[in-house]
């Protein structure tokens, strides 16, 4: 199928991008990258009145460190995210996260603000944004706003961001970035949509108890799932196979994913449990041997 009809707009800035969405409100669409939403206007499964062309706002493609934040511009594209060296000096996993992104091509046109506004629940970067207690910038012509993205996620394919918003910057706190970390995901292919993706970062001290640790789990539910609760039984401890059991199950008790045709609930929830021992232990040996090297 093709779309249907539309006005097409390109903007020149952000103020004229806003300015299209307050005219439009849920009549208007934003086109980042497109990845997700050319499908879905090929299906019409939208049906938009105007589309509204953000690829080419430079003042959104950046990544920097700045007031204690890594910041990174809404159509920064996902290449540039995995190939940065300053995002692998301080945020390694948010590049070992992306490069399980479908493929290189994909990559190169997939924006990061699109794939948190996007919100698939088991996509990489918002389960990975979330680990890292990242938040978002939300602009209107009324007002600049923040928000956290565990508030941010509402359920399936949906967030809190309304038609008249426009996502600018997304940003990380450095202050306290954990030694260790790992993404870990399941797909059917390489470069198919993950099953069940986990993304954890983990701290131990100097006998190898765990100080710290965030933990979250897309595929399972309608939104990446944090796993604070069973986090917190790490804490204190040293790992082990009863533990790292306890915590898997902990993580899955309260999960609804649904049954379809790539995969069980129960397999989904099983694969889940797996991939949490793999990236906890994973993230650990990680912090074990960068506290090692201090």
């Amino acid at each position: 199928m093709k779309p249907a009809t539309f006005d097409y707009y390109r903007p020149d800035s952000v103020v004229e991008a806003l300015q299209l969405l307050e005219e439009y409100g849920d009549e208007g669409k934003l086109l980042a990258g497109g990845q997700s939403f050319i499908p879905i206007l090929n299906m019409r499964m939208s049906e938009p009145e105007s589309l509204i062309d953000i690829n080419h706002l430079k003042e959104l493609d950046y990544i920097k460190e700045e007031d204690g934040y890594l910041k990174i511009g809404a159509v920064t594209r996902q290449s540039k995210l995995e190939k940065s060296p300053l995002v692998k000096k301080l945020v390694p996993i948010l590049v070992e996260a992306t490069s399980f992104i479908g493929h290189i091509q994909t990559r190169n046109r997939g924006t990061v603000g699109g794939s948190v506004v996007h919100a698939d629940p088991s996509a990489e970067l918002p389960l990975t944004l979330l680990t890292l207690d990242a938040k978002v910038t939300i602009k209107s012509m009324d007002e600049e706003r923040e928000a956290n993205l565990r508030d941010f996620f509402i359920t399936y394919l949906t967030t809190e961001i309304m038609p008249s918003e426009l996502l600018t910057e997304i940003q990380i706190p450095l202050q306290h970035m954990s030694n260790g970390y790992a993404f870990e995901e399941f797909s059917r292919r390489h470069g198919d949509f993950a099953l069940v993706a986990v993304a954890c970062l983990l701290d131990v001290d100097e006998v190898g108890t765990v100080t710290s640790g965030r933990l979250a789990v897309g595929g399972i539910d309608a939104v990446p799932v944090l796993a604070e609760d069973a986090m917190d039984l790490l804490i204190g401890k040293k790992l082990s196979e009863s533990l790292l059991q306890t915590v898997g199950e902990k993580v899955v008790e309260d999960a609804e994913p649904d049954d379809d045709l790539h995969a069980s609930k129960e397999y989904r929830l099983n694969l889940a449990k797996v991939l949490i021992k793999r990236a906890i232990q994973k993230a650990y040996g990680r912090a074990v041997k960068r506290g090692d090297s201090l």
